[in-house]
């Protein structure tokens, strides 16, 4: 363990920003345990069907406010690409290759998943599971790739994205929302915000990298503006405290975006920036380091494959012959939540399995050795700037 976080720490490049990748990874890890605390599988009946804890249990809302951190993670995206396509533009690169390059980082992880689901999804059938239940299923498996599909629009809009004002997207938010809830407007709507929501905070992140955003005085602007605007919303305007759908409720904040979404977005975002210097100084110790490095690694296979496992793990608990508490029970009380968090170390060892098996996907083979044996700065994906 010693000589990996030595190769590790040794590989990364010295103008490397750690706190930007610390970020990076808290995004994830956000997202995952958020969807794992939140998503819960109730087996019925012969069928298994998703129900949201929030709808039995709004006191968890608050978990919504923690763990939905996608708005940091675009900003990190718009952050990063805008860096690197300007990096490449000084060095003579294209546009095209550079697009190129990212979008196979993105989606060749994806092809595998979905090869692998096609044949889960046809065996399931095959051994006589319900239509509902493979539906159920499949929809939570492929849930991340709405976001990689924006993800990479937004990454293929980044030159247009550089130059753009943030104020430009929220916006476009506000008067959507205004005629959506205020005059009426029809629902479709909606969905112009699903571009223009998520455009705000990668508009910051790419403000960020031509050298934007570095006062403190900005990211408490940022958060304590945009913490307000929410509470305001939430408490006069009608939009649901939770900043994830939560079935059954009249109004989504993230399917599609809303206003309280987005601004709850530029407070998450303020506070990414009051963090990034203690962190920073955090990841100079080589084994915090080499622990979100790895991380960083293979974060879209983590992405890709966290419902899976989540899932995986429900599926062998039938197995038992029972409906084993906060697996397979309707979440309606204290304790579902406990029984939900001893299942959480399984998941993520389910998860690190899926990780084993399809991590090359996203970080490439590689002949002759390992990322990490080899030691070398172009072979280390979690400190490349692509």
């Amino acid at each position: 363990m010693r000589e990996l976080i030595r190769r590790i720490a040794a590989a990364t490049p010295a103008d490397r920003d750690r706190g930007v990748d610390a970020l990076r990874a808290l995004a994830i890890l956000g997202v995952m345990l958020g969807h794992w605390l939140v998503t819960a599988l109730v087996a019925d009946s012969g069928t298994v069907r998703a129900v949201s804890p929030l709808h039995q249990l709004p006191q968890l809302t608050p978990v919504s406010w923690l763990l939905q951190t996608l708005a940091v993670f675009f900003l990190v995206g718009g952050q990063m690409a805008a860096a690197s396509h300007a990096a490449t533009r000084a060095r003579g690169g294209t546009y095209r290759r550079w697009l190129g390059a990212r979008m196979a980082r993105l989606f060749r992880p994806v092809a595998a998943m979905l090869v692998v689901w096609c044949v889960v999804a046809g065996g399931l059938l095959v051994a006589g599971a319900g239509l509902d239940t493979v539906h159920t299923l499949g929809k939570l498996a492929l849930s991340p790739l709405w976001f990689l599909l924006v993800f990479a629009a937004l990454t293929a809009a980044t030159p247009v994205a550089a130059r753009l004002h943030p104020l430009w997207p929220l916006a476009v938010v506000l008067h959507i929302d205004l005629l959506r809830f205020g005059l009426g407007g029809p629902a479709w709507l909606g969905w112009t915000n699903v571009a223009a929501g998520w455009l705000v905070p990668y508009c910051l992140g790419a403000a960020w990298a031509r050298g934007g955003l570095r006062s403190r005085a900005t990211a408490w602007v940022l958060l304590l503006g945009g913490a307000a605007t929410t509470a305001g919303l939430v408490l006069w305007a009608g939009y649901p405290a939770a900043m994830v759908g939560v079935p059954g409720a009249a109004i989504s904040n993230l399917n599609p975006p809303t206003l309280a979404a987005v601004t709850f977005g530029l407070a998450q975002c303020g506070a990414a920036l009051l963090l990034i210097g203690p962190l920073r100084r955090l990841l100079r110790r080589p084994a915090v380091w080499a622990a979100v490095a790895l991380m960083n690694l293979s974060a879209m296979t983590l992405f890709l494959w966290h419902q899976t496992a989540m899932m995986a793990v429900t599926a062998v608990g039938l197995l038992t012959g029972g409906f084993l508490p906060g697996l397979h029970t309707l979440p309606d009380g204290a304790g579902w939540i406990l029984a939900r968090l001893l299942w959480l170390p399984v998941f993520a060892l389910a998860l690190l399995v899926c990780w084993s098996a399809f991590r090359t996907y996203e970080q490439g083979r590689r002949r002759g050795s390992t990322m990490v044996r080899a030691g070398r700065p172009t072979e280390v994906g979690a400190v490349r700037r692509a």
